[in-house]
C-alpha cells in the first residue's frame, strides 16, 4: 500500500478543507423526503423571532432541545440508544426518575447485530426500537452506532458493527429504516472515524481521502442515501485538523452536498467547541448545554459574524425532522410498560442467529443428553447481567435472561446441572475510590475444578463484561481478565469435554482457550433474551449460524493499527474522557481546561483494515472475518456469472447451488470476496461485494444468486475528487468465511 506520511496527509488535508463538490451529484440522487416540508418549514421561519430561531439550535434539558412554543412546534426529544431506550431522566441530570414504566427491552448490542449477517434482522431490530421510543415519547434515537472497528481494543466496539464497511452499510440501511418507517428518526452516530475511545475528545485523526470514502465514511453514506436518515450526530475527534462539530469537509461538503442530507447534525454531549464555525459548518444543536450556541450565537448574529441566513437554514433542517416525525403529547407518553413481548421475540431472533460456533473439534455441541447427565456450568458471566455497566448508554431492562437461567429453563431435568464461579473480574468504579478487593482466584478455581471433575460435560461461560467494554477507554490488552486463562487450563485437565463459551463483544485472545477447549462459541451481549438463545444452540435446538463481524487475531500486535504502531498513540497521555468528566457534573470550563492535552492517530495501514490487512500482508488470524460453523454441513457448486463481460451500469450476477449436505436444518450466510488480477491502482487483496443468509432444509439443495453492481466496485480518486472504475479482469471468491474460500470465477470489467 501507498505509505501515508504525516506530512502528505495533512497538506492533502488542507486541499480538502478548500476544495467544493458543487455540481456533484449524490451516487443515488433520489430526493430526501425531509424535502416536501421546505415549503411549511419556510412559513414557520417567517414568523419566528431570532431568538426563537436561536433557541432551537441548543439543548434545553439534558436530552431535550427546543421547539417553537408559541407556534405550536414541539420539543425534539432524543432517546439514548442505541441498543435500548434509555430510562428516564431529570431533566438537568443524569439521575433516574424511577419510574415503574421505562423498562424496555434490551436489544443484543451492535456486534452481536452485526454477527447475524441479516439486514432483514436489522431492520427489525430498527422496527422494535421504534416502537418502544414511540411508547416513550421519544422522537429521535441516538443510533445506530456504525463506526467502523478499527482496533479490537475498541472501548465502544460492542456497540459498533464491524470492521467491514460493505457489511456495516447493509445493516446500517436496514436500522435505519426500520426505525424510520415506524415514526421515529434515527441519529447516526459518531460522524466520523471515531474509531478510539481513548482522547477521543482530544484526538485528530488523519486518514487519507480514499480510506475515509472506501473504509469509514461508507456505512454513513448508504443510511443516508438508501435510509434516507434524518439524523446526524458529530463525533468529538478532530478528522484531518478540524472538530467533528465544525467539520466543514464532511457537514457541509461530504453530508450536505455529496450525499443529499436535508436533515439535523447534533452534537456529541459536550462536543461543541466553537459558535461561528460549528453553526457556519453545518452544526443545527449543541448538545446538552448552550455555551456555544446559545447567548453567544445571538450575539454574533447581532454583530454580523454569522448571517441570519445561516441561522434560517440551521432551523429549516430541524423543522424538516420536526414535521417528519409526529410528536407523542406528554400526557401520552410513559404510561404503559415500555418492553412488550413482541420486541423480546426480536431480541430472541437476533441473539439466536448471532451466535457463532467457532470450533466444535469433538462433538461436544449440541449436547447429546443420552451421554450427558451432569453438567458443570463455571464462570462468572453464566449469571451476570449485561445491559449496564461501564460508562455510557445503557439499559433499564424489564427482563435479562442469564445463560445459567437460559440452561435451567431448556434443559430442565433431562440433566443436573451444578454451578461454580471459577473466576472474579475486579469491577472498576470511575466515580469513586474503592478498596482492594481480596484475590480468591486460587480458592475459586479449585471449587470449580472439584465441580468439573464429576461432571459429564463442562460449560465453561467466560469472556468480558460491560465493566470491561465500556465507553470511555479502551481495553489496554485482549487478555481475558480475572485468571480465566489459568482456569481453562484447570478446567481442561480436569475434564477434557470442555466447552468455552465467550460473552464477548470485541475479540480476546485465544491462544489458551484454543489450545485447550475442542469447543468454542461466542454468545456477545445478547440483550433481553441471550441466555434462552444461547440454551436453544448449546442443546441443538436450533443450529448456529452467527459469523464474525470481525477478526479474532493470534496476538494484538497483528492488528493493523497495532502492527503499524499508529495505535495507541504516544505523543500524549490518556485525558479524562469529556464524556466521563460531562456526568461527572464538570463545568465547561473544566472540560476546556481537561482537554489541553492533544494527541495524532495516523491511519497508516490506510484500506487495510481488518481482514484487508491479514490477507494482503499474509498474516494468519486466530479467526477469520466472516467465519462460523454449523451443526451441518454445506457444500458449494456451480458457480456461474450470466456474463463474461460487464459494463459501468450493469449488475454482476452470479448463481450457484448450496446443498445442507447434514442431517439438521440450518441456514448459511455465502460470502462473495472480489480480487483484482491485473490492477494498477492499489487494492486490498480482496474486498467483500455481497453476502446473503440462507435456509436450506437438511438434505436439500438451493440456488442462490448473489448480486454486485458495477458501481460498488469504483474506488475513490483523490485526484478526480470522484469514484472512478478501473477495468481490468477480477476474480469472484465465494465462500463460507474471508479464509474459506469454496469456489471463483473470473470476469472482466
Amino acid at each position: 500500500m501507498k505509505k501515508i506520511t504525516l506530512l502528505s496527509v495533512c497538506l492533502l488535508a488542507f486541499s480538502m478543507s478548500s476544495c467544493k463538490s458543487d455540481g456533484m451529484l449524490p451516487r443515488d440522487s433520489r430526493v430526501s423526503k425531509l424535502s416536501q416540508f421546505d415549503a411549511q418549514a419556510d412559513k414557520i421561519i417567517d414568523q419566528m423571532t431570532l431568538e426563537e430561531k436561536v433557541a432551537m439550535l441548543h439543548g434545553k434539558h439534558m436530552f431535550t432541545s427546543e421547539g417553537v412554543p408559541r407556534l405550536g412546534i414541539a420539543d425534539m426529544i432524543y432517546a439514548d440508544g442505541p441498543f435500548a431506550i434509555r430510562e428516564e431522566m431529570e431533566p438537568h441530570s443524569w439521575n433516574s426518575l424511577h419510574l415503574t414504566t421505562d423498562s424496555s427491552t434490551f436489544f443484543p448490542t451492535g456486534s452481536a447485530l452485526a454477527a447475524t449477517w441479516s439486514p432483514e434482522l436489522a431492520y427489525q431490530y430498527g422496527k422494535g426500537m421504534a416502537v418502544e421510543a414511540r411508547l416513550r415519547g421519544k422522537d429521535m434515537i441516538l443510533g445506530p452506532a456504525i463506526n467502523i472497528q478499527r482496533i479490537p481494543t475498541g472501548g465502544r466496539t460492542y456497540e459498533y458493527f464491524s470492521e467491514d464497511p460493505f457489511l456495516s452499510a447493509r445493516l446500517s440501511v436496514g436500522y435505519t429504516l426500520g426505525v424510520q418507517d415506524n415514526g421515529v428518526a434515527v441519529c447516526l452516530k459518531h460522524y466520523a472515524l471515531n474509531n478510539q475511545e481513548n482522547n477521543r475528545g482530544t484526538v485528530n485523526v488523519i486518514a487519507s481521502p480514499r480510506a475515509m470514502r472506501e473504509i469509514y465514511l461508507p456505512p454513513f453514506e448508504a443510511a443516508v442515501v438508501e435510509g434516507d436518515a434524518y439524523g446526524v450526530m458529530a463525533a468529538y475527534n478532530k478528522v484531518n485538523g478540524y472538530w467533528c462539530s465544525e467539520n466543514d469537509f464532511l457537514q457541509n461538503q461530504v453530508l450536505r452536498r455529496d450525499w443529499g442530507f436535508k436533515g439535523m447534525i447534533i452534537s456529541d454531549w459536550g462536543g461543541t467547541h466553537s459558535t461561528v464555525a460549528a453553526v457556519t459548518n453545518g452544526l443545527n444543536v449543541e448538545m446538552p448545554g448552550q455555551q456555544y450556541l446559545g447567548q453567544a450565537l445571538l450575539d454574533s448574529v447581532k454583530a454580523g459574524a454569522v448571517s441570519e441566513e445561516i441561522i434560517n437554514q440551521r432551523v429549516k433542517e430541524i423543522l424538516r425532522v420536526r414535521f417528519a416525525i409526529e410528536p407523542i403529547p406528554a400526557e401520552k407518553a410513559n404510561v404503559e410498560l415500555t418492553a412488550k413481548p413482541e420486541q423480546a421475540q426480536i431480541a430472541y431472533d437476533v441473539a439466536a442467529k448471532s451466535i457463532v460456533l467457532l470450533k466444535n473439534e469433538t462433538g461436544l455441541l449440541p449436547i447429546d443428553f443420552n451421554k450427558v447427565k451432569k453438567i458443570a456450568v463455571i464462570g462468572d458471566n453464566a449469571n451476570r447481567k449485561m445491559a449496564s455497566g461501564g460508562v455510557g448508554a445503557g439499559a433499564k431492562a424489564h427482563r435479562e435472561i442469564t445463560p445459567m437461567e437460559g440452561l435451567q429453563s431448556v434443559i430442565g431435568d433431562r440433566a443436573e446441572i451444578v454451578f461454580a464461579q471459577g473466576y472474579t473480574i475486579p469491577v472498576r468504579n470511575r466515580w469513586s475510590r474503592q478498596p482492594a478487593q481480596q484475590d480468591n482466584s486460587a480458592q475459586l478455581r479449585e471449587e470449580a475444578v472439584k465441580v468439573a471433575k464429576d461432571a459429564d460435560l463442562v460449560l465453561f461461560i467466560g469472556g468480558n463484561n460491560r465493566e470491561i467494554e465500556t465507553e470511555g477507554s479502551d481495553r489496554a490488552n485482549i487478555m481475558l481478565q480475572g485468571g480465566q486463562d489459568e482456569l481453562v487450563k484447570a478446567l481442561a485437565e480436569a475434564n477434557p469435554n470442555l466447552v468455552t463459551v465467550l460473552v464477548a463483544a470485541a475479540p480476546v485472545d485465544l491462544n489458551v482457550v484454543e489450545a485447550y477447549s475442542p469447543t468454542i462459541v461466542v454468545s456477545w451481549f445478547n440483550g433481553s433474551q441471550g441466555g434462552n438463545a444461547l440454551a436453544d444452540v448449546l442443546t441443538g435446538k436450533i443450529s448456529p449460524s452467527g459469523k464474525l463481524p470481525f477478526t479474532y487475531p493470534v496476538k494484538l500486535e497483528d492488528s493493523p493499527a497495532y502492527a503499524t504502531g499508529s495505535y495507541p498513540q504516544t505523543d500524549a497521555p490518556i485525558a479524562e474522557d469529556i464524556f466521563v468528566a460531562l456526568v461527572g457534573e464538570k463545568s465547561q470550563d473544566e472540560l476546556k481546561n481537561g482537554s489541553s492535552n492533544r494527541t495524532t492517530a495516523l491511519y497508516a495501514e490506510d484500506l487495510l483494515v481488518g481482514y484487508r490487512w491479514f490477507d494482503t500482508k499474509n498474516v494468519r488470524p486466530m479467526y477469520p472475518f466472516g467465519h462460523g460453523l454449523s451443526y451441518t454441513t454445506f457444500e458449494y457448486s456451480d458457480l456461474k456469472a450470466t456474463k463474461d463481460k460487464y459494463s459501468e451500469k450493469e449488475d454482476i450476477e452470479v448463481t450457484f447451488v448450496l446443498k445442507n449436505s447434514g442431517k439438521v436444518d440450518a441456514d448459511e450466510v455465502v460470502q462473495l470476496y472480489v480480487h483484482r488480477l491485473d490492477a494498477t491502482v492499489e487494492w486490498p487483496f480482496k474486498e467483500l461485494k455481497a453476502f446473503d443468509r440462507v435456509t436450506v432444509k437438511a438434505g436439500e439443495s438451493v440456488e442462490v444468486k448473489l448480486s454486485i453492481p458495477v458501481e460498488q466496485l469504483k474506488y475513490w480518486s483523490e485526484e478526480e475528487y470522484d469514484w472512478q472504475l478501473e477495468h481490468g479482469n477480477i476474480e469472484l471468491l465465494l465462500g463460507s468465511s474471508s479464509a474459506d474460500i469454496r469456489l471463483s470465477t473470473k470476469v472482466a470489467i
